[in-house]
């Protein structure tokens, strides 16, 4: 027999897909829910755990159910280019090319703290523990849901220059400034892993901590001295982002393969 749970999730699913609720959105309330469809709490909570279980929504505590189907961004392959940014002084890393206008959630700051992470410092180039400079924004798309945490760390040789820098500058300006000091031009490497969220990061992206995010960690490298001055920390929901790569073809796989031994190509 099909469970009554079962069937109220389906109908909510089918609501969802048809566009009832958008992407990002707060469904009712479970009372709400269980008026509407004549069931108790328990029932519709059973509902929403198969919608969450599929993808479809995120209950976090405090803060209600959310839709999540639709909101992943599918981008074009990311590439490898470093562009400059013709509208404003700075740069277009691969991760933020595009023409949409993004905005920031709550506070931007530009202040020292400790850099206690043992993975971020050792990047840095720095011990745990040591105060740096730090700019913290959490950012995304207009009209949406915060998409993404940044969190840049500045090495301590170069954190005057860029001390007076507003928390929310056009984009890239800071890192302008330190290659105009004398570490032109500054050289990126991005390092990608999946892991779950801290509580923090979970509150300011919107999610439940069971669901794992993205983590793109940017060293930046002086054309100088050849040492770090920044390692920025982007977290992003994993189920609002997906990556394309495109595979190219080396020179030693270029050439169609020759017909093997005993006749068979």
């Amino acid at each position: 027999m099909h469970s009554r749970y079962r069937d109220i999730a389906s109908k909510i699913r089918a609501r969802i897909e048809a566009g009832e609720w958008a992407p990002g959105t707060r469904l009712p309330r479970l009372d709400d829910f269980a008026s509407e469809y004549g069931a108790n709490r328990d029932t519709i909570g059973r509902a929403v755990a198969v919608l969450e279980a599929e993808g479809y929504v995120w209950a976090v505590q405090g803060r209600g159910i959310t839709v999540r189907l639709g909101m992943v961004r599918p981008r074009p392959p990311r590439g490898d280019l470093v562009r400059r940014n013709e509208q404003v002084i700075g740069y277009s890393f691969p991760s933020a090319s595009g023409q949409e206008v993004w905005v920031r959630h709550g506070d931007a700051v530009n202040a020292p703290a400790p850099l206690d992470d043992p993975r971020l410092a050792t990047l840095l180039g720095v011990k745990p523990g040591t105060s740096v400079l730090r700019r913290f924004r959490v950012t995304g798309p207009a009209s949406e849901a915060p998409f993404q945490i940044n969190i840049s760390w500045i090495h301590p040789r170069v954190a005057d220059i860029v001390a007076d820098v507003d928390a929310n500058p056009a984009a890239g300006e800071w890192l302008y400034r330190i290659e105009q000091s004398g570490h032109w031009p500054i050289s990126w490497t991005e390092i990608h892993r999946a892991r779950m969220p801290t509580k923090d990061e979970a509150a300011l992206l919107d999610i439940p901590t069971s669901l794992p995010v993205l983590e793109i960690v940017r060293v930046g490298t002086s054309g100088t001295d050849h040492q770090p001055v920044e390692v920025t920390e982007y977290v992003i929901a994993s189920d609002r982002v997906e990556t394309v790569h495109v595979l190219h073809r080396d020179e030693s796989a270029k050439d169609p393969w020759p017909d093997a031994p005993g006749g068979r190509s």
